[in-house]
């Protein structure tokens, strides 16, 4: 009995430490499964928002395909992501799908390879023109084609000439008298001599005592025949162009250089260059001589680098390939971009920085100021630091997801200005005030006071003092301080700038009042609005009305008086109108 007891207790014992081991397992699973059901649940109500990171605009209630696609939806975004709320995040597969790759901001060499193309040229200064020094009739000529080689000292053509019969005549006669008048001697044989007449064939003419009807002429120089300007029975004067003659020994290579070339190339650059006709070889040479006057039609001026031409390799016309590497000068480091990372706007050009974070990547649009552009690549003269990452391909898809996706884009980009989210692209208007500033106050003055003198000029139908303010109102324009404005303010001045230029420039012009007061009604609005948005005049200002004025359409005008004195009627109908707002 004792024995049993033992027995059932030891059964008893194991029997609850297997109900333990048991009950362990069960309700410890299920607290972990509950807990990993309660973490789930509370991310599933962090992300309540899913979308797709290449269509920022499908937006879902929990995790799926994107229905245009087919990318794995992404949780939207939230302010526990840590990441900046105006960059645009994708994860590794949207940025495969949408091809984007980036591209790490380094050193450039600051080395600009320019491509040139060009021709072979006669040598101008190895150009020689073969003329005659006797006058006369042409009886033979010994050059009958172009690019035929003359020899120096080779008979070119005979030339029958009536006054060196008469020379000649006269050169009998001095000699028979010679002793008695050898001044008289002298000077026909001098002249003779003047036409190129040798000592040896004036001797021959006074031994022989007969007339020669033609002569010789000799070629000057060697060279190759480039323009031929006689023929056979001609008649030439003294000094006449027979032909003319160039020496290939030394040739031109002229390349043409684009308007938008010329500050990068200069005398003494080297240009390695090839020729089409000599495949396989490669020549270099230095810049001798650039064209300082551009042609107006192509918009390209010459270089010229001149050559040793050995055996005739080099023949005019041959055309050229060049390149010239040109080096930026630059006293600080110089980074570079490829061309693929930058987008315009047509006012500012920009760029999308990556940064990466566990979320995945994250694009911000960046601002960014160009330098020249170097092959595929631009330097980048403000705005980026080396190191940084910048997207290289699919930039514009970036961009369509930011802008899809409410984020600053390229066409979308907002800036801080006193604590206001300003649009950079779109002007300030109205009563948004961009400037409190004495001193860009100080500089408007000028402006304000030649328009109020040109509104009275106008009320009063005076023309002349009417044109006379105008010309200052223009004048004052130019004539205010850049450098008084914010970055910010002066955007919203040069924008207001721009539309009184294009106002004026027609205005001023003008030789009628009427046609005057059609065009000060644009000036009239731009003053009004440059006012709501500087706010720089000390009294108040009164934006007025009239109904009949502008052909019964009605026009607006900034005045300096409460009263109404119109502008647009003048002494018709001077008190037409109302004042539709105060600005203080």
């Amino acid at each position: 009995m004792k024995n049993l007891d033992r027995r059932t207790k030891i059964l008893l014992v194991v029997s609850l430490l297997v109900g333990l081991l048991l009950g362990a397992l069960f309700f410890g699973g299920s607290s972990k499964t509950e807990e990993t059901t309660v973490k789930s649940t509370t991310e599933t109500k962090k992300a309540e928002v899913w979308t797709c990171s290449m269509h920022p605009q499908i937006r879902q209630s929990g995790p799926g395909h994107c229905p245009i696609c087919g990318m794995d939806l992404i949780p939207l975004e939230s302010s526990d992501n840590l990441v900046d709320p105006d960059a645009i995040t994708m994860s590794p597969s949207a940025m495969i799908l949408a091809g984007i790759s980036t591209y790490r901001v380094g050193f450039s060499d600051g080395i600009k390879d320019i491509p040139l193309n060009g021709k072979i040229e006669v040598n101008d200064k190895k150009v020689y023109s073969q003329s005659s020094h006797i006058p006369g009739r042409i009886e033979k000529i010994q050059v009958t084609y172009e690019g035929e080689y003359v020899q120096k000292g080779q008979l070119v053509a005979n030339v029958y000439s009536p006054e060196l019969s008469s020379a000649q005549q006269e050169l009998l006669e001095a000699y028979s008298v010679k002793d008695m008048q050898p001044q008289l001697y002298q000077s026909v044989r001098t002249k003779l001599k003047n036409w190129k007449i040798s000592d040896a064939s004036i001797n021959a003419i006074i031994s022989s005592r007969k007339i020669r009807e033609s002569f010789p002429i000799f070629a000057d120089v060697s060279g190759y025949v480039v323009k031929k300007n006689v023929e056979l029975g001609d008649y030439v004067q003294r000094g006449q162009t027979l032909f003319d003659v160039a020496d290939l020994s030394s040739v031109w290579v002229l390349f043409e250089i684009y308007e938008s070339d010329m500050n990068w190339i200069k005398k003494g650059d080297v240009v390695n260059y090839t020729v089409a006709s000599l495949p396989g070889e490669k020549f270099s040479g230095r810049i001798s001589f650039i064209d300082p006057f551009i042609n107006p039609t192509t918009r390209v001026a010459n270089a010229r680098v001149e050559i040793s031409n050995p055996g005739l390799k080099f023949k005019p016309a041959m055309f050229v390939s060049g390149n010239v590497e040109a080096k930026i000068a630059s006293n600080k480091a110089i980074i570079s971009v490829p061309k693929t990372a930058v987008m315009w706007t047509g006012k500012r050009s920009v760029v999308y920085v990556q940064t990466n974070t566990d979320k995945g990547s994250s694009f911000k649009l960046r601002e960014v100021t160009l330098g020249p552009q170097l092959g595929d690549d631009y330097i980048i003269q403000d705005g980026l630091s080396a190191g940084e990452e910048v997207v290289e391909n699919g930039t514009f898809n970036v961009d369509a997801a930011a802008q899809l996706a409410g984020k600053p884009s390229m066409m979308n980009q907002k800036e801080e200005v006193k604590g206001h989210t300003v649009d950079t692209d779109k002007v300030v208007l109205k009563n948004d005030k961009v400037a409190d500033n004495a001193e860009i106050n100080k500089n408007l003055q000028p402006l304000y006071r030649n328009y109020f003198a040109l509104t009275d000029a106008l009320t009063k139908d005076d023309f002349s003092r009417a044109k006379v303010a105008l010309l200052k109102f223009d004048k004052e324009i130019a004539q205010v301080d850049s450098q008084v404005f914010s970055t910010s303010s002066l955007k919203v001045w040069n924008n207001y700038k721009s539309k009184l230029n294009n106002e004026t420039k027609y205005a001023v012009k003008l030789k009628d009042i009427e046609k005057l007061r059609t065009k000060f009604e644009a000036i009239a609005n731009v003053m009004i609005d440059l006012t709501k948005a500087f706010k720089p005049l000390d009294e108040s200002t009164y934006v007025q009305f009239c109904p009949m004025a502008n052909n019964n359409k009605g026009a607006t005008w900034l005045s300096d008086k409460k009263e109404i004195v119109n502008p647009y009627l003048g002494k018709k109908m001077l008190t037409c109108g109302s004042t539709k707002q105060v600005l203080k």
